[in-house]
């Protein structure tokens, strides 16, 4: 299933989104910087993407995941573990990012740092009720079903 992502640039050095191959589920995002950044350990920090995205609608939603590349060999990752785009949302795509790692990683401009999975999504109604229904697990918590 295909859906129209409308994508605009907000800055001139910005590159678009592209897709790392034909099987691939994210988009590559490349950070919209003027100079590089040192990512140091432990540090939090905002990457601009350069881009913002409208989404096809309120049934879609824009998730950002890390680079499982940065993630395993430089431990860059998301500091917020996975980024949520609303439809209506319209402003830029800024990335948090984490160093979890011992060693600085020098962030160029236009390395690709993240990347973008559109999605659908279920608009969940509310219900206020007392009763929940049985299941066997009940509310057992972390780790009651086992290793």
């Amino acid at each position: 299933m295909k859906k129209t992502v409308k994508i605009k640039k907000l800055r001139e050095n910005a590159v678009l989104p592209t897709r790392g191959s034909e099987g691939a589920a994210g988009l590559d995002l490349y950070a919209c910087i003027d100079e590089p950044v040192l990512i140091e350990p432990r540090g939090l920090y905002r990457i601009p993407t350069g881009v913002a995205v409208a989404l096809p609608g309120p049934d879609t939603v824009g998730l950002i995941f890390g680079r499982s590349g940065l993630g395993v060999k430089h431990g860059i990752t998301l500091s917020n573990a996975v980024g949520v785009i609303d439809s209506d949302y319209r402003g830029e795509l800024i990335v948090g990012i984490v160093n979890s790692g011992d060693a600085s990683y020098l962030l160029s401009p236009g390395e690709r740092f993240a990347q973008l999975v559109v999605a659908p999504v279920f608009q969940a109604e509310l219900l206020e009720t007392d009763d929940l229904g049985e299941t066997d697990r009940g509310d057992g918590g972390f780790g009651s079903t086992g290793k």
